[in-house]
C-alpha cells in the first residue's frame, strides 16, 4: 500500500522568543509502500509538549534538533493499518514517535514504537497521564525526588499534564502535597478534584506567603517544570536535604537567548545549602517502562488517577494550538485529533 497523500509540518524556521506560524510550513508527501519488518500507521492523535520548543533551536541540548525542512518531532497515537512484521497485525493500536504527520512508516524494532490497549484506556491517555508525561511524573518523583511519608512536596504546573499526576502519587506515598497553578478554575481543579493538600494561585497569591502557610515545615521536594518567580519563592522554604527533580523551566524557553536567563540552575546553586537538584530524561529509565506504564494504566482504569485533556483538532492547525503550551490556555494535557 502507499499513501499518495500524507500531509506534515515541518519546521520552516527556527524561532526567536515564541514560536509563530511562519516558523513552521504544511506539506504534502507521498508514503510507502513498506518493506518487510516494517508497519505502516495511520496517526489519530498527536502529543503537543513544552520539550518541542527546545527542538526547535539549534542551542546545545540533550537532543538533536529537528531539521530546517524535517518533519516537527512529536510522539503519537494510531493504529497500524498495513503490517510486514510478525509483531504487529493490522488493527494493532500503537504509540510512535511519527512527529506531526497522518501517516508514519515504522521498523519493526523501533524502540520508541510500542502497542497499547485501546480497550484498557481511552487511546489518547497514553499520550498524556499513561504515556510520556505520566511516566516522566512517575519516575521523577520516585527516583529522583526520593519521597519519604510525611514530607511536603510542592508541585509546579500543578494543573498540567505532568504534574497532576505527581502530586497524586504523592498523596498515594503519604506526604503533604501543595500544588502551583495558574487562575481559579485550574487551582479548584488542584484541590477538590486531584485532592491535593494545598494550591496556590501564581497569578494572584504573594508566592512568599502562600508557600509560608502551605508549607509550615519547610519543603522537602519541589517537582520543577516551570523556573523563574516561582523558583525563586520556593527557594527560600527549601529544607536541609531537600530534593528537586528538574524536569524542565518553561518560563524560559521562549528567551532570545536562553544561556543569558536566569534559570533553576542558577538559582539552587547560589543557595548556601543547595538541595540536590538534576535535570533528568524520562528515557533514563527506558528498562523500566513497562512497570510504569502497568501502574499508570491500572490506575486510570480503575478511577484512581485523574487527569484532563484539552482535546483540538486539525493537523493544519497545530502551529496554533503549541502556542497554547506557552500561554496557558490549554487545561491539562492538550491533544490533536488528526483523524478518526
Amino acid at each position: 500500500m502507499s499513501i499518495q497523500s500524507n500531509k506534515c509540518i515541518v519546521l520552516a524556521s527556527r524561532p526567536v522568543g515564541e514560536p509563530g506560524a511562519d516558523n513552521f510550513r504544511l506539506e504534502t508527501t507521498s508514503v510507502g509502500p513498506i518493506e518487510e519488518d516494517q508497519i505502516l500507521i495511520k496517526v489519530l492523535y498527536l502529543s503537543l509538549d513544552p520539550y518541542m520548543r527546545g527542538r526547535m533551536s539549534e542551542a546545545k541540548s540533550y537532543a538533536e534538533p529537528v531539521a530546517i525542512g524535517e518533519v516537527m518531532s512529536a510522539e503519537s497515537a494510531g493504529v497500524v493499518i498495513e503490517s510486514k512484521s510478525d509483531l504487529y497485525a493490522v488493527g494493532d493500536h500503537v504509540c510512535c514517535r511519527s512527529g506531526w504527520q497522518e501517516y508514519y512508516v515504522s521498523n519493526t524494532k523501533d524502540p520508541m514504537t510500542y502497542k497499547v490497549d485501546a480497550n484498557a484506556v481511552p487511546l489518547s491517555t497514553y499520550l498524556g497521564v499513561c504515556g510520556m508525561p505520566g511516566r516522566t511524573a512517575y519516575f521523577g518523583l520516585q527516583h529522583e525526588g526520593k519521597p519519604q511519608a510525611g514530607e511536603t512536596l510542592v508541585v509546579s504546573a500543578a494543573s498540567g499534564a505532568v504534574g497532576s499526576v505527581v502530586g497524586q502519587i504523592g498523596k498515594k506515598l503519604g506526604l503533604h502535597v501543595v500544588g502551583v497553578a495558574g487562575g481559579a478554575e485550574k487551582c479548584a481543579y488542584v484541590k477538590d478534584e486531584l485532592g491535593f493538600d494545598a494550591v496556590i494561585d501564581y497569578k494572584s497569591d504573594d508566592l512568599h506567603a502562600a508557600l509560608a502557610a502551605a508549607c509550615p515545615n519547610g519543603i522537602d521536594i519541589y517537582f520543577e517544570s516551570v523556573g523563574g518567580a516561582l523558583t525563586e519563592a520556593v527557594a527560600k522554604h527549601l529544607n536541609d536535604g531537600a530534593r528537586v527533580p528538574i524536569c524542565g523551566y518553561i518560563s524560559n524557553y521562549n528567551s532570545k537567548d536562553i544561556t543569558k536567563e536566569r534559570t533553576p540552575f542558577h538559582i539552587f546553586g547560589e543557595l548556601a545549602n543547595p538541595p540536590a537538584h538534576k535535570f533528568f530524561l524520562v528515557f533514563d529509565f527506558y528498562a523500566d517502562f513497562a512497570e510504569a506504564n502497568s501502574a499508570l494504566v491500572n490506575w486510570v482504569s480503575n478511577d484512581q488517577l485523574k487527569y484532563r485533556e484539552t482535546m483540538v483538532e486539525g493537523l493544519a492547525k497545530t502551529p496554533e494550538y503549541f502556542s497554547w503550551l506557552f500561554s496557558g490556555k490549554n487545561f491539562g494535557k492538550l491533544v490533536v485529533k488528526i483523524a478518526d
